[in-house]
């Protein structure tokens, strides 16, 4: 007889989050916090979306996707998680850069990246300190009609070089494009030069069980391997939500899926207004990627000096369509030492990241599928060669995964690892305008994207269910500030 994963689930709850990416934790976490009652679906049987990990015989852990952020995820994971899950964070020292317009190692923050533009790339303090300025100043009200290009001209006209060094990392990190919005860059950006960038030292294996064990605390009722088939809409409301056949009653769901996936799929697209479903068929879905995951032999070890980042590239240009091309130039090596994971097994990984595009993989034949991933493997190995001379002798496992990896196991839509481009965002906030009690805390409009963005994303989405909750003279079991 099947196993019934929603055996202890009540037939009612103040909110359904699905979908336990960081945005959706990070909202059943605070809503549970202020005394709502609150299920969390997962379709899969882990937590954390892509913030999650995989394990393989030898004791090797592997987080599935390049994960460095600002150090704003401190704060806010001090704030609306625990002081033990923001007290992990620790800085990454070496960011490397090696393409052939320049190698170099820096801190990435703004102290060390103005030294390098002045002494390096001879840019004079007075633009570097405007153009600094300009970023941060940047925010969601700003008019969206100047590019991240235009951006660049402004700033540095003709300097390929310049645009290479502060452009590439963002577009790995996620996805954006020089003729995105400039205020999807410069957010984001400036974010990252305020302290450097980030990890979680103990890898996302621990992150997520800290982060389940603090929303048990909480009263979050949590039901793994069920995937939502609808959302319940009556009188033009939420009213609840359809799983393994069953009606859960809810006023309020938060979907932590794909904006486009939640909107056609699980609400259906007549409970809209049609400017609305015409807005929303205009939002485009941001691009995917291919990983490579390596274990070296346990006798192998890495010098630290090889850095915990490397943006490798060997295009002569940096143009963001060849970082989605099949004919790979550019990857982001990104290198786990064992203090990464200090309580396990002495380890030493390699992840390889590159940008990609649904379309690039999607047909493939199984054959060909095999094929493509075996040569993705074996490229991979060539290129890391140059770092880690004798590689092929020291990794003793390497598997690849794809859009349709990242599709198979998320149900993303296209597979993809950012979400949707700058216009789902406002599509994503105006929902509850169209069916009162439905919110959205998925990954959209860049900016709300990675994981500092996503749990962000998840904390306004909370206040707004709370607030829309007090309204409908639904008061919190207990007070708690959001």
């Amino acid at each position: 007889m099947p196993k019934d994963f929603l055996k202890d689930v009540a037939d009612n709850y103040d909110v359904v989050v699905i979908g336990s990416g960081l945005g959706g934790l990070t909202s059943a976490n605070i809503l549970a916090r202020s005394g709502r009652k609150v299920l969390l679906l997962e379709q899969h049987y882990k937590l954390g979306g892509l913030a999650t990990w995989f394990k393989r015989p030898g004791g090797h852990i592997f987080d599935i996707s390049l994960h460095g952020f600002p150090y704003g995820m401190v704060k806010s994971c001090r704030r609306y998680w625990s002081k033990e899950i923001a007290d992990s964070i620790v800085p990454l020292e070496g960011v490397r850069f090696d393409n052939p317009m320049f190698s170099l190692t820096t801190k990435y923050n703004r102290e060390d990246f103005t030294l390098l533009l002045q002494k390096q790339f001879g840019i004079t303090e007075a633009t570097i300190k405007e153009f600094f300025d300009t970023a941060r100043g940047m925010n969601f009200y700003d008019e969206r009609d100047t590019t991240t290009g235009q951006l660049f001209e402004r700033f540095f006209p003709g300097r390929e070089d310049v645009v290479r060094l502060l452009m590439e990392p963002i577009t790995y990190a996620n996805g954006s494009t020089l003729e995105d919005p400039a205020i999807t860059y410069g957010i984001v950006f400036s974010n990252f030069m305020s302290k450097g960038v980030y990890v979680f030292q103990g890898g996302t294996d621990h992150l997520v069980k800290l982060m389940q064990k603090e929303m048990v605390a909480n009263g979050v009722d949590i039901a793994i391997n069920c995937p939502a088939e609808k959302i319940v809409i009556e009188n033009g409301k939420v009213a609840g939500v359809k799983v393994h056949g069953r009606t859960i009653k809810t006023q309020t769901v938060v979907s932590n899926a794909n904006l486009l996936s939640t909107l056609f799929g699980m609400v259906g697209e007549e409970y809209f207004d049609q400017s609305f479903r015409d807005k929303a068929r205009e939002v485009r879905v941001n691009n995917s990627s291919t990983q490579v995951y390596m274990a070296l032999d346990p006798e192998v070890t890495v010098e630290r000096s090889t850095g915990d980042l490397l943006f490798s590239s060997t295009a002569e240009r940096f143009q963001t369509d060849l970082l989605l091309s099949r004919d790979i130039t550019s990857r982001t090596f990104s290198f786990y030492y064992p203090d990464m994971r200090p309580t396990g097994k002495q380890r030493h990984l390699v992840v390889s990241s590159t940008n990609a595009r649904w379309e690039d993989w999607a047909d493939l034949d199984e054959e060909a599928y095999k094929a493509s991933k075996a040569d993705l493997v074996e490229n991979t190995l060539d290129a890391l060669e140059k770092y880690l001379p004798n590689c092929r002798q020291k990794v003793i496992h390497a598997e690849a995964a794809t859009p349709r990896t990242f599709r198979h196991y998320t149900m993303h839509q296209d597979g993809a690892s950012f979400g949707t481009k700058f216009e789902g965002l406002e599509v994503s906030r105006s929902l509850p305008q169209q069916i009162p009690g439905l919110y959205h805390a998925g990954s959209v409009g860049i900016i709300m994207s990675g994981w500092l963005g996503t749990i962000n994303y998840g904390v306004i989405v909370a206040n707004d269910v709370d607030n829309y909750l007090m309204a409908a003279n639904q008061t919190p079991i207990q007070n708690c500030s959001i």
